[in-house]
């Protein structure tokens, strides 16, 4: 990892210089030239007032970056395109048969996965969320459609999405960053509650919990639960859906959680090509960036991979296009906010940009990254990306948080 170097050293090195439109305030370009330069020759930011659609400030602002976690701009920006506001992700139990007056089912049930992050028990989300659905409201759902008794199995259905566990970081393998993906994810894919382990095999495991739920309701099944897919013709005897798309994305970019972040991706290529799979997911991403007139390249959506790059100018642009979209209060209050939530939360606790700055923040072992809004003491909007690669993140955090202060303080 390379260091990041002592301001002293950085600035009487650096020869780079800072450019900005016509109407920026000189000494504010003045002062982020000073910390741009402090972050090395692999760094470049742009920040575009979006009141007067001027450029306050541009260094090495073309050339692309690793993006680490401003990936999930991309990710939840288009989430919130393509699902709507207001969207959810289902979860369902279906059967060919039919119940008779004893209330016995007779055939197997099948738990089919939507792809809805917070699928899970009642305790696990209520303490991980706040919200979710879960594997108790299935089973009360069944037993409200008068079933009191399984002849057959329950079988776990993840066809949804594609049998890979990870992402391109993890050779698509399940990343300790992540967890296991599945359409049918159950509590995360954890193998307890207390996140000890992962899951070998989630629809099995999501399956064995839906018999549980029955059984604690009276209701016995007679077969072992096991993984499958759902036959054609079947009916849904219940269903649960995930908490609306705003909830989602607001779960994925406070915290910069990477499992709702793959997720959601998949999910995005399942509702636009009827399977979930990363590298489509991407494609979709990387294409409603491109009709922003935002460009990236995208290979997953977490930022895990260092294959996510932009330009600061591009991610900008995009920040710039999301706000004249009807998606872009969802977006903004999704992100963190400086000195008082997420990742934010202890970044910028006093000074002008707290409570004024709402940004993504990202990291990776020699990149850091942050990309957002801030309300300037004048009262207008900024957009700005600032894009730190071969840095030391903790250093580099503190130029941020110096950039976020300053954009936040400026009054003309």
């Amino acid at each position: 990892m390379r260091r990041f170097a002592v301001f002293v050293a950085a600035l009487a090195c650096a020869t780079f210089p800072a450019q900005a439109g016509a109407a920026a305030d000189p000494a504010l370009v003045a002062k982020l030239g000073r910390y741009m330069r402090a972050a090395g020759a692999q760094s470049g930011a742009y920040v575009v007032n979006l009141t007067d659609q001027q450029t306050v400030f541009r260094w090495r602002q073309a050339t692309p970056r690793i993006l680490a976690s401003n990936t999930k701009l991309y990710t939840t920006a288009t989430a919130l395109a393509r699902f709507g506001t207001e969207g959810t992700l289902g979860t369902e139990v279906l059967g060919t048969g039919a119940v008779d007056v004893q209330g016995v089912w007779r055939g197997n049930l099948y738990l089919r996965g939507g792809g809805d992050p917070t699928f899970g028990s009642r305790t696990f989300t209520r303490r991980a969320y706040g919200t979710g659905a879960t594997v108790e409201d299935l089973a009360l759902g069944l037993e409200e459609a008068g079933i009191q008794r399984v002849t057959g199995r329950i079988v776990g259905d993840e066809s949804a999405f594609d049998p890979l566990r990870g992402g391109p970081d993890s050779g698509y393998a399940t990343s300790v960053w992540v967890g296991p993906l599945s359409s049918l994810s159950f509590n995360r894919g954890l193998g307890d509650e207390s996140g000890r382990s992962f899951q070998v095999n989630p629809p099995t495991f999501a399956a064995a919990r839906l018999e549980g739920a029955l059984e604690n309701r009276g209701i016995r099944v007679r077969g072992a639960p096991r993984a499958g897919v759902t036959p054609p013709g079947a009916e849904v005897l219940a269903s649960v859906d995930s908490p609306p798309m705003t909830d989602l994305v607001r779960m994925t970019n406070k915290p910069s959680d990477n499992f709702f972040a793959e997720m959601l991706l998949k999910g995005l290529a399942r509702q636009a090509n009827g399977r979930g799979t990363t590298a489509a997911g991407a494609r979709l991403v990387a294409g409603f960036a491109r009709r922003l007139g935002a460009p990236a390249r995208l290979v997953d959506g977490s930022g895990l991979s260092r294959g996510n790059r932009a330009s600061p100018r591009r991610v900008v642009r995009f920040l710039a296009a999301m706000q004249a979209r009807d998606e872009f209060d969802a977006l903004y209050a999704s992100l963190p906010v400086a000195g008082r939530d997420g990742t934010l939360r202890t970044r910028m606790r006093s000074g002008p940009a707290r409570g004024r700055c709402h940004a993504k923040t990202g990291t990776l072992s020699d990149v850091s990254a942050l990309s957002g809004y801030c309300e300037a003491r004048s009262g207008d909007l900024v957009a700005f990306s600032v894009l730190m690669n071969a840095v030391y993140p903790t250093g580099a955090r503190q130029l941020q948080d110096r950039i976020a202060h300053a954009l936040a303080a400026a009054r003309d």
